[in-house]
């Protein structure tokens, strides 16, 4: 049998990943280490649900709160990153165990990325721009022009990705669909993992997430968003779409109030959990469920 030299802990938001983790890590020798596509940004600490002051002096703690929002993240600058800090929490002597609600990041450490060479900044600047200037739509028509086959794949809502697939055209003349059809090269071995899935019912689930919603309104979430607000930030950057930030936004603008601000807060991440539950439930099958009431 391989032996485990990892652990991989995903689920969605508010299913208890993060408390699991430091668990283990205080029994097992690890380092804790984030797969969180909100908890990397620094701006982002409340909102993230981002480990406190008190988990960081359980266990040791890697990728959090390093990335300014202003430059963005990504899954391929979340695989760079992983690489090199596997390598160091291993040299250490400790084990790694990934924690996080993004399964994309998960995916890419069993089964790695395709090769799609690095963006230009300047280019990567011009289509998030474009975005703004004439919405997700109009981008997601002009990629169906020059690249039908990416086009298919993506929903004419999602910026993210139509951005994504042009920049990837523009700056490598080839099609996103053609790059990831490109195998990728994974960090962790198959069966070398310890992958677990915790999956609670999802009415606890909802109870959870509301009180942790109110655990941030209490904790000064709003005065993040204040702070946020003040950067005046492209709203296309992924970190603009951490849960509950643009409700709040819209009440700091005057367009709600704070009720209702909450409100569509908790509403956003109910939307959000059903989509983390669809996607582990069929990307990861072959995971241990390790809490299911």
């Amino acid at each position: 049998m391989t032996p485990t030299t990892a652990i991989l802990i995903a689920g969605p938001t508010a299913s208890g990943k993060s408390a699991l983790a430091i668990k283990l890590a205080r029994e097992r020798g690890g380092v804790v280490i984030n797969a969180d596509s909100m908890q990397v940004y620094s701006e982002l600490d409340i909102l993230s649900a981002r480990p406190s002051a008190e988990d960081l002096a359980e266990a040791p703690h890697r990728l959090y709160g390093h990335q300014p929002m202003r430059e963005g993240y990504s899954a391929g600058r979340f695989f760079r990153e992983a690489e090199r800090v596997l390598a160091e929490v291993r040299a250490e002597g400790r084990l790694p165990i990934f924690v996080g609600g993004t399964g994309l990041y998960m995916k890419t450490l069993l089964e790695g990325l395709s090769p799609v060479p690095e963006i230009p900044s300047d280019i990567r600047a011009h289509w998030r721009a474009e975005a703004v200037r004439v919405g997700p739509h109009s981008l997601h028509a002009r990629l169906t022009e020059i690249d039908p086959a990416t086009a298919a794949l993506l929903r004419p809502s999602d910026p993210q990705r139509i951005v994504r697939a042009l920049e990837v055209l523009d700056a490598t003349g080839r099609p996103l669909s053609e790059w990831q059809r490109e195998p990728g090269r994974p960090l962790l071995r198959a069966g070398e993992a310890e992958c677990l899935l915790l999956l609670p019912d999802r009415a606890v689930l909802r109870e959870r997430s509301d009180a942790r919603f109110d655990s941030m309104m209490a904790r000064g979430a709003l005065a993040e968003a204040e702070r946020i607000a003040a950067l005046h930030l492209d709203p296309a950057l992924p970190g603009m779409r951490a849960l509950g930030l643009r409700p709040l936004m819209a009440h700091i603008r005057g367009e709600a109030t704070l009720e209702a601000a909450i409100t569509a807060g908790k509403e956003e991440t109910r939307r959000y959990i059903k989509r983390q539950e669809t996607w582990v439930l069929g990307n990861m099958k072959s995971w241990h469920r390790t809490f299911t009431q």
